[in-house]
């Protein structure tokens, strides 16, 4: 989708990028939905079935309703006899997973109520109470989301009082700038300034703490790499460490962590993406490169697309993004083997909240190839759940794209309370996650703009965030990792 010519755009136009016009009005939506799906079935009409909870269900264990009582006449009041607001306000209660799982084996009403994204919709409005998702496509995937945001407020509520903290303090001994967890919370890996990357077993927390720390990858005597470890990535049982030696070297976790390569580049690899089919590096002479790692790894191409160190990178099917200290944001076109897109990213202008709070787009103008919108920084750190890719900053702001068609465009900018770098940052549908050297890490839901539900200082800087499963995982300055084990 291409913007609108003219740099003088009124930048409020830009909060929401979908058509109020053509949008249909929730309420009017919901009533409808009410009406033809929640009303109370008439006496007499269609074949006469059991009322829903004649007898009571247990939930969540019971996966199918009680037989009714032999003779139990029709039309007997009911739950399904309720107001239709009444359904849903129970359901309300209840948890989401079982809703989703549960209900609809109980009856074609309930079955009818949970496949109807409406329902859920209202559910994740209600539950939020503000404007979600910050961008929105078609087949937005609302029971997923819905069930997401509400196990992330669970988890984090009061202040997240009731999540696990562990410091793992015993394993390096000099700043962990990249943290990467396995296998679904698992294990984890960490690299550090100390040249090492560390394997780490977090089903042994609070279990075996002697047994967390398993050993530092390699079999080099002192030091998995012979420079700092700036980046790491995974897919499946591979992963990848790239450091300030210039190199990449390949593990297999399923071979206890053997190395099975190693790719020489010719400068620092400061941020990794690896993909089935590829494997991408951004490096300190401001290239990307693309390398094969199913042969040898073989080098396919390389280029430089930025006049300045590559800082973030990641790639999908169709897209390698990077970001870099040039301010820019370059999006390549895999299939096409070209750059679809330029984002140019200027220097600092005006005060940081007025940036934050602008719309989004400070000052569009066009540049070939594409039109371009304005940013007043550059880019530490992307995390990209299609169509958005979240990023943070080094002002200490958020910014949010949306690829429309395959063209990227810059949606809102946020302040969301860091007051220097943001250094990490995982978002998925119902959670988000932000780390900055300000020394904190701060938990919000990605709402326009984020709400902030737990904020945790730390006593030094803070360099990155994983978070999968019920583990999130942060690398720290101070030569720690610090972990928060939530609720299953």
């Amino acid at each position: 989708m291409e913007l609108p010519p003219g740099p003088r755009d009124d930048p409020r136009a830009w909060e929401d990028d979908s058509d109020p016009e053509s949008e249909p009005d929730p309420d009017a939506q919901a009533e409808a939905y009410v009406a033809r799906v929640l009303s109370p079935p008439k006496v007499g009409e269609g074949p006469p079935r059991a009322p829903l909870l004649s007898a009571p269900v247990a939930f969540p264990g019971a996966l199918e309703p009680r037989a009714a009582s032999k003779g139990a006449p029709v039309g007997v009041p009911g739950l399904l006899s309720l107001p239709p607001e009444l359904l849903l306000e129970i359901c309300a209660y209840l948890d989401a997973r079982l809703v989703l799982h549960v209900l609809p084996r109980v009856c074609h009403t309930l079955r009818d109520l949970v496949r109807d994204r409406v329902t859920w919709r209202l559910r994740a409005q209600r539950r939020v109470r503000a404007p979600y998702p910050v961008v929105e496509e078609e087949d937005f995937d609302w029971p997923t989301a819905c069930i997401e945001l509400e196990q992330h407020l669970s988890r984090w509520a009061e202040d997240g009082r009731w999540a696990e903290y562990f410091c793992l303090a015993d394993g390096h001994f000099a700043s962990i700038d990249s943290v990467l967890l396995l296998q679904g919370g698992a294990f984890c890996l960490s690299g550090s300034r100390d040249r090492n990357v560390n394997l780490w077993d977090l089903r042994q927390l609070g279990v075996e703490p002697s047994q967390v720390l398993v050993k530092a990858l390699g079999t080099e005597k002192n030091s998995t790499h012979k420079g700092w470890v700036w980046s790491l990535a995974a897919l499946d049982h591979r992963v990848c460490s790239g450091s300030w030696d210039s190199t990449v070297k390949l593990w297999d976790m399923a071979a206890d962590g053997q190395q099975f390569g190693e790719i020489k580049a010719k400068a620092a690899v400061l941020c990794l993406s690896y993909r089935p089919d590829i494997l991408v590096t951004g490096t300190y002479d401001k290239k990307v490169t693309v390398y094969d790692p199913r042969v040898g790894p073989t080098l396919l191409k390389s280029r430089r697309l930025h006049s300045s160190a590559v800082l973030a990178l990641l790639a999908d099917d169709r897209h390698i993004i990077s970001g870099s200290e040039d301010h820019t944001l370059v999006v390549f076109d895999r299939r096409a083997n070209s750059v679809l897109q330029r984002l140019q990213v200027d220097p600092p202008r005006g005060t940081r909240r007025d940036r934050a709070w602008g719309g989004g787009l400070a000052r569009p103008e066009l540049l070939c190839p594409a039109f371009l919108p304005q940013l007043d920084s550059y880019l530490l750190c992307m995390s990209y759940q299609e169509p958005q890719l979240w990023a943070g900053d080094n002002q200490g702001l958020l910014h949010v794209f949306a690829n429309h068609n395959g063209r990227f465009q810059l949606v809102r900018s946020f302040d969301v309370g860091h007051r220097s770098q943001i250094t990490g940052i995982k978002h998925s549908l119902g959670a988000l996650y932000t780390t900055s050297t300000d020394k904190t890490i701060r938990v919000h839901v990605p709402t326009d703009p984020p709400r902030t539900i737990c904020t945790r200082s730390h006593n030094n800087v803070l360099n990155g965030i994983c978070a999968e499963g019920n583990l999130v995982v942060a690398a720290s300055g101070g030569l720690s990792l610090e972990v928060w084990r939530l609720q299953a």
